[in-house]
Order: structure tokens, then C-alpha cells, then sequence
């Protein structure tokens, strides 16, 4: 019988690389959205509105199921999480706070350009910094300098965890991939030639950032995650990992210069999900590195086997809807 806490560790991740995927790409269009020139920028936010309009609420899903799970089955991950990195959770919740109304009223406020550029770029910088502390907030924890007492009790200041080099680098290299998984899901969302040309040139943007802050991301974490650096370049699987996730990575480049968008948004999604895996199985088997393994933070394996199976009985509903969901506001996607 597989253990329940690797199991669980297991669905949070799965729950993460979906939520990166979809949430993710969201945030991309947003960043797409601050970045739109041109005499054809308002019908590329027009896009961007009908794209993730029916979708963007929720895409949120997968970040509560996390949330949740980490609550009830990691409580003692959980706490340290919180507690040592509330500035940067805090941050990102307010700007998914502000994200969200701004997208809400950009729709039913005054329609004058003044109003709507007000909103547009709260919407916008929302969707950058929102990101950006999700990724500081995921490099803090793997970078190890949550530290704790003999009691357990978090004695790492506010501050310096998640403000260090390499957190603030895997923020901006989030927001790069983000913005690159945006682009080419929505170039699959029009027929225009000159929007699919403005999103495929945001996207090769994207793309060489992304490229740009993963290497300097892996660089730094030689001593600010020594973990991740170990897991990248030391490990048996380390060497296929980095050509596969490099090979999605030129082939998503390559498939946005080609105009060849279905394969761009494949590639670009696969780059997600490896880069998603290759921080999991660097991790492991910590869940607060280097000193809180998933073992000892989390809760009685009756209580996770329990929680684990209801959540198996609500997939039988949730996945289902969610595919319903996409298959009628995406139809040209699917």
C-alpha cells in the first residue's frame, strides 16, 4: 500500500503544476496586457478579457485544494510556511484581491479610455507581482533557511528568507514562464494573423526571460538553495531532466517562430510541468528543507488516508466539470 504521505505530497504537486497550467496562464495574459502596443493593443486585451473571463475564478481551485491540503495534513509545514513568509502570501493575496476587481470593473465601469486604463493597469501589475511572490514564496521554502528551535517554533525573521537572490530570481523567472504559456494558449484563441503575430512576439520574449532567469535561478542556487542545485545537477535522473526540459524549451521557441501554435502551447506546457517536477524531486523527503521532513510535519497517516479519499470521491465531480468548463468557454483550444 503506497504511504499516505507520500501520496498526499504527491496530489499537492500534481494540484500545483495543474493551478501553474491554468492559474498560471492567467496571470501570463495579464503581463501579455501591460505589455500591449500598438493601434491593435485594445482588440489583444479584448482577447485576453474573452480568453480568460469564464475561467480565471476558477483556475483558483487548485491553489485553495492546496491550501487545504497543507492546512489539515502538513499542519506543522503549514505553520512555518506561514509564519516565516506571511509578507510574501500577504502580497499575493492582495493582489489577487486587486487583480480581480480590477478585471471585474474594467468590464462594467465607465468605458472611456481614461477609466479603462486605470483598471488595465492595476489588473496588469497585479499579475506580476502576484506570481512573483508565489515563485519567491516557493524558492523561500526550498532555499532552507526556514530554521527552527529545539521547540519547533520558526526563528527566521520576516524578511530574509524570501528577499535573498535566488527566491527573488525564480519569481521573475515564474512570471516569464507564465507569460510565455499565455501567449501561446492564446494564440490558439483567434484566427487574427496580426494579434497571433503580437502574442507570438511577446512569446519568444517570454521565452528567452524565462531561459535568462532559469539559468541565473540555477546558478544562485548553488548556495541559496543547495538543495535544488544538488537535485539539478548531482542526481541520476538530473542530466535527462535538464535536456528534457531544455528540449521543451527550444521547441517551444522554435514552434513560435515556425507559427506552429498547437506544438508551441504543448511544448510550453510540458517545460511547466518538468520544471514543476524537477523542484518536487529536489525537495524530497522535506517538506520545510533541510529540517522538517514530510514524515514529521504531517498529520496522523489515519487522518491523510481519510482526506485522500474523500478528495479521490469529489475528483469523480470536480475533473469532469472542470473539463466541461474548458470544453464550452474553450472550444477552439479543444
Amino acid at each position: 500500500m503506497p504511504d499516505p504521505v507520500m501520496l498526499l505530497a504527491g496530489v499537492i504537486t500534481a494540484a500545483l503544476i495543474v493551478y501553474a497550467l491554468t492559474g498560471g496562464a492567467d496571470y501570463g495574459g495579464g503581463v501579455i496586457d501591460l505589455f500591449a502596443r500598438g493601434p491593435r493593443a485594445k482588440d489583444l486585451r479584448a482577447l485576453i478579457a474573452r480568453a480568460i473571463g469564464p475561467i480565471w475564478e476558477a483556475n483558483h481551485v487548485w491553489l485553495i485544494l492546496v491550501i487545504v491540503l497543507m492546512f489539515v495534513c502538513l499542519p506543522k509545514a503549514f505553520a512555518a510556511i506561514m509564519t516565516a513568509l506571511h509578507i510574501p502570501l500577504t502580497i499575493l493575496l492582495i493582489g489577487l484581491v486587486l487583480r480581480g476587481s480590477a478585471f471585474v470593473f474594467r468590464a462594467y465601469d465607465d468605458p472611456s479610455d481614461e477609466v479603462q486604463r486605470r483598471w488595465s493597469l492595476i489588473f496588469a501589475v497585479a499579475s506580476v507581482v502576484s506570481p512573483w511572490a508565489l515563485g519567491a514564496t516557493l524558492g523561500a521554502v526550498a532555499s532552507g533557511s526556514i530554521t527552527f528551535d529545539a521547540a519547533g517554533r520558526v526563528q527566521t525573521d520576516f524578511v530574509s528568507a524570501w528577499a535573498a537572490p535566488f527566491p527573488a530570481a525564480l519569481g521573475f523567472f515564474v512570471v516569464a514562464l507564465f507569460t510565455l504559456l499565455a501567449a501561446t494558449y492564446l494564440t490558439l484563441e483567434t484566427d487574427d494573423a496580426e494579434l497571433q503575430d503580437a502574442l507570438r512576439a511577446q512569446g519568444l520574449g517570454a521565452g528567452l526571460a524565462s531561459g535568462l532567469f532559469a539559468f541565473v535561478a540555477l546558478a544562485l542556487s548553488q548556495t541559496g538553495a543547495p538543495r535544488v542545485w544538488a537535485g539539478l545537477t548531482q542526481q541520476v535522473w538530473s542530466l535527462p531532466f535538464q535536456v528534457l526540459t531544455g528540449a521543451a524549451a527550444v521547441g517551444a521557441l522554435a514552434a513560435l517562430i515556425r507559427r506552429r501554435w498547437a506544438l508551441a502551447r504543448a511544448a510550453a506546457a510540458a517545460q511547466v510541468v518538468l520544471i514543476a517536477l524537477g523542484w518536487a524531486f529536489s525537495q524530497a523527503p522535506y517538506a520545510v528543507p533541510p529540517s522538517l521532513t514530510l514524515a514529521e510535519a504531517a498529520a496522523p497517516s489515519s487522518l491523510i488516508t481519510l482526506v485522500l479519499t474523500i478528495l479521490g470521491g469529489g475528483a469523480i465531480f470536480l475533473i469532469p466539470a472542470f473539463i466541461l468548463l474548458y470544453r464550452v468557454f474553450g472550444k477552439r483550444v479543444w
